[in-house]
């Protein structure tokens, strides 16, 4: 949507002319006034809400690292009339609002992205290599003229740049070298995938810079949003080393509340749903409890492995191709065939209750969906809070089965945080002055070490921070927004117009 912009804060001629034309490039200048400018103002109120003032501080320290980036790299590799035409990306966090270790299996997951995110500032390279330049780290440094998986690199950030890149050259995209300077507000270690957002971040930098040369041509459209996800995935898994499932990326990329069905892989089924606790006063929230998630992959590797150990009893890849009636008829050995051990003696007892989490998480998934469908559908306030009720004991239904089943709240018997911070959020919600508030808690992403998700009422929420604090750090507790942008090159004209036509009444447009 195309529009023209009047005001004291007028823009020039220029950059108005680029933003109006779709043409997202500018000057390190240019991107300054529109961070200070009302289009700023309005797309960081999208994406971010009330966080303006910090975001525009943010993206100005990053555009100060990209002035220098291009004064370095642009005289050597980039020729001059390309130079400075920097391009802006987003991919956000997520969070697992249901469905937890589900989708390495097939199963089914409710996520959400939300307004912690990965952004860069990037501009092409006339070579192969990348130079990512990420906030708090050292710069990374790879050609990649060469694609296929480094040892080296296993485990290290050149792996998810190299085999993003291998993933968008596979997907019939173009490739090249480029410059970026990022900022990743997804904290490490929060269970809100940190490293997916960057994966995918990267996926849509290739895909904005390099991916297409116009929108009129159908063979070179950008990326779809499962594409990203899918490239992110493979890179994570094959280059970088890290076993996981879809739902990180898939979320991360797509944006606002979505319910995937991962039944078929390859083309998993999504759906998109309005997902805003505040219409039941609630707050959304995930508390770090500062566990560290080194020395873990084991554990996290064990889980879709023992699932998989259960569905090959019954001659199938993965727990989704098993029907519930057939597993639990086969535990007793009642189920088991031509000669077959029993399933406790080929599997293992453990294996057998995380299965049973898997079936039961599925089905809670289509009932939590069903929740907040009838939430979205309520016609007064009364009937949308006991829907959300609903919701909330599903939450904590998933919760249980992931602290008793799937056993992935602690993995080392010394270190305890998320079981500790699940108590202690059970000891405030009993404690409760009203006495009738309802509150839900759940380990957070892939557990072990970490967060926990809390779903606190916004009127004892202050309350609840204070004391989560007093255990786990002044920062511990992160109050989560549902925001609708999931991967994309900004900044988002719609999105703008939209936010600005019913924000400030003294500005002026024209369509």
């Amino acid at each position: 949507m195309a529009f023209r912009y009047r005001s004291a804060y007028f823009v020039s001629e220029l950059r108005h002319a680029k933003i109006k034309a779709g043409v997202c490039g500018l000057k390190v200048q240019e991107w300054r006034q529109f961070v200070d400018g009302e289009e700023g103002k309005a797309l960081f109120s999208a994406l971010y809400g009330d966080e303006i003032g910090t975001q525009r501080a943010r993206y100005q320290k990053l555009l100060d690292e990209a002035a220098r980036c291009v004064r370095h790299v642009v005289p050597h590799t980039v020729p001059h009339t390309a130079a400075a035409d920097m391009r802006l990306f987003t991919a956000a966090g997520r969070t697992e609002l249901g469905g937890n270790h589900t989708d390495h299996n097939g199963g089914k997951v409710l996520a959400a992205s939300v307004q912690l995110d990965a952004v860069a500032f990037a501009f092409p390279r006339s070579d192969n290599k990348i130079e990512f330049h990420s906030t708090g780290f050292p710069c990374v440094q790879i050609d990649i003229s060469e694609l296929s998986p480094q040892n080296a690199e296993r485990g290290k950030p050149e792996a998810l740049l190299r085999g993003v890149a291998a993933g968008v050259a596979k997907q019939g995209g173009r490739i090249g070298g480029f410059c970026a300077v990022a900022d990743n507000t997804v904290f490490a270690g929060s269970g809100l995938s940190s490293s997916a957002a960057l994966e995918v971040l990267v996926a849509k930098v290739f895909d904005g810079l390099y991916g297409y040369v116009s929108h009129e041509c159908p063979k070179n459209e950008p990326l779809t949003p499962l594409c990203l996800a899918q490239i992110a995935q493979k890179a994570e898994n094959a280059y970088y080393g890290k076993p996981s499932g879809l739902m990180d990326q898939a979320a991360s990329a797509h944006g606002g509340a979505v319910a995937i069905d991962f039944a078929d892989a390859g083309n998993p089924l999504i759906r998109k749903i309005d997902f805003d606790p505040g219409r039941a006063g609630y707050v959304l929230c995930v508390v770090n409890t500062g566990g560290s998630h080194a020395g873990l992959t084991g554990d996290y590797a064990a889980i879709p492995e023992e699932m998989r150990r259960i569905a090959a009893f019954f001659g199938k890849e993965c727990l989704r191709a098993v029907e519930s009636r057939t597993f639990y008829a086969a535990i007793d050995g009642g189920g088991a065939a031509c000669g077959n051990p029993k399933l406790r003696e080929a599997c293992g007892d453990r294996a057998i209750l995380r299965a049973m989490h898997f079936f039961a998480e599925n089905d809670r998934v289509d009932a939590m969906c069903a929740a907040l469908d009838s939430v979205n559908a309520s016609l007064c306030k009364k009937e949308l809070r006991g829907h959300f009720s609903k919701f909330l004991d599903y939450v904590q239904e998933s919760g249980d089965s992931s602290r008793e089943l799937l056993q992935n709240c602690w993995a080392i018997p010394e270190s305890q945080g998320i079981n500790l911070a699940l108590v202690l959020t059970r000891r405030f919600a009993a404690a409760l002055s009203d006495g009738v508030s309802k509150t839900a808690c759940r380990v957070h992403g892939g557990g072990f070490a970490g967060s926990i998700q809390t779903y606190i009422p916004a009127a004892h929420f202050d309350a609840y921070r204070h004391s989560m604090k007093t255990v786990f750090g002044a920062n511990a507790v992160t109050k989560l927004n549902i925001r609708a942008v999931g991967a994309a090159e900004l900044p988002l004209l719609p999105l703008i117009y939209q936010r600005v036509q019913h924000g400030d009444k003294k500005q002026r447009y024209q369509r």
